[in-house]
């Protein structure tokens, strides 16, 4: 596998809506926000641009209503250990002022890495600081399971199947819409709409519950302690939604808005490889979060422009990720990725560069895209992948 594809074989200061996207919320069946929680938290106004790092071969984007001028390629978390992060100084030299990263990402050691890297090597207000709250959503789906499993077998078999209508319904499998990033990805499915089809009946027993609050805020304490840090630009809440409605935990908000209030977060975000489009609609309609990461590439793009438009209009910033695991992917249980994405890509962007970079590439020529987010492995991924910052082409046809 070459350079800048997203792995290569064997390589291991301080703190300070109505209908989003029909065609986006066609998709995905999601349904609206209750009136209730949108009325109670207007649309922030947008900030002043906030800049760091500010390099002349770099190009930026200003973050949505957060005011954070971002470069358009952004630092991904899943290369970073350990054992890889000094090389990352070099992606700062030429620009980059964002990172990513995650509890989930090497059991931690991500976000020590990071943290050896400020401590080290980059100061910590040239950048922008993002993290997640990792396995949010597989706890309130374990809730949900244990009030399933003990239900008469009638009540089960009547909730998997609606849960089977729904997920049909909102065509969130289609083919030309869902693409598998990562082993394990499509079992996601499941446990999400057995839990969305109970929430009528059972969710006054699972939401609002005071575990949430506490998992989050000792989540987000780790993160500080592990990176070294007292505070978050981002935090991303639920890490990995895979429904519009995970976005309607009211102590999601509540927890953010006592976490900010104590200085340690300053904006709230959500991810998702599934069913993107709606969870970007729905994201942008209930109006507190700031930030939406999601999978967006040449493959699935149509589905989501009427959501990414409808996001920026209203302020909500977009980071595309998996812009380039639509083309090559360094999971082997995925590989190869089929031949016909590669072709399409090469249809698309013109020029002599690689698939992946061609990929990146072509999601930056979004208007309303902020930055895409790049594995950086090593100084041969940063080099060519930060080469494309500011880059205009003109398309062609698929």
């Amino acid at each position: 596998m070459t350079p800048s594809d997203p792995r290569p074989e064997g390589r291991v200061s301080r703190r300070e809506l109505l209908c989003a996207g029909g065609a986006a919320l066609a998709l995905s069946g999601a349904a609206p926000a209750p009136a209730a929680a949108a009325a109670a938290d207007p649309k922030p106004e947008a900030k002043s641009p906030e800049w760091r790092n500010r390099q002349a071969g770099m190009a930026y984007r200003q973050l949505g209503r957060t005011g954070l001028m971002v470069s358009e390629v952004v630092c991904g978390g899943d290369p970073v250990t350990l054992d890889n992060y000094k090389h990352l100084t070099l992606a700062v030299e030429m620009g980059l002022n964002y990172l990513d990263m995650a509890p989930q990402y090497a059991n931690g050691d991500c976000e020590r890495a990071y943290g050896k890297l400020l401590a080290e090597h980059v100061k910590r207000d040239r950048v922008f600081l993002t993290t997640k709250i990792s396995g949010f959503t597989q706890m309130r789906e374990r809730k949900y399971r244990e009030i399933f499993d003990g239900l008469p077998e009638e009540k089960r078999a009547a909730i998997r199947q609606r849960a089977v209508e729904m997920r049909a319904e909102r065509g969130v499998e289609r083919p030309d819409y869902y693409l598998t990033y990562f082993p394990g990805q499509q079992g996601q499915f499941d446990p999400a709409y057995l839990r969305v089809a109970m929430m009528p009946d059972y969710s006054h027993r699972v939401e609002g519950s005071a575990e949430f609050r506490r998992y989050m805020v000792e989540s987000l304490e780790g993160s500080l302690k592990r990176i070294g840090t007292d505070h978050f630009d981002i935090v991303m809440c639920p890490h990995g939604a895979n429904t519009p409605e995970e976005l309607d935990c009211p102590e999601i908000v509540e927890t953010f808005q006592q976490l900010k209030k104590q200085g340690k977060v300053r904006f709230l975000g959500v991810t998702a490889h599934n069913d993107p489009a709606g969870i970007l609609a729905g994201a942008t309609e209930r109006g507190h979060y700031d930030a939406v990461m999601l999978a967006y590439n040449v493959i699935n793009g149509a589905h989501l422009e009427p959501a990414i438009r409808q996001a920026h209009a209203k302020g909500v910033g977009v980071i595309a990720m998996k812009a380039a695991h639509a083309v090559a992917t360094h999971h082997k249980a995925l590989q190869p990725v089929p031949e016909w994405r590669v072709q399409k890509v090469n249809r698309i962007v013109p020029g002599d560069m690689k698939a992946p970079v061609k990929a990146y590439l072509w999601a930056l020529q979004n208007p309303h895209l902020t930055a895409v987010i790049s594995n950086l492995w090593d100084e041969t991924y940063i080099r060519e992948n930060l080469a494309i910052a500011g880059k205009k082409v003109q398309l062609q046809a698929a």
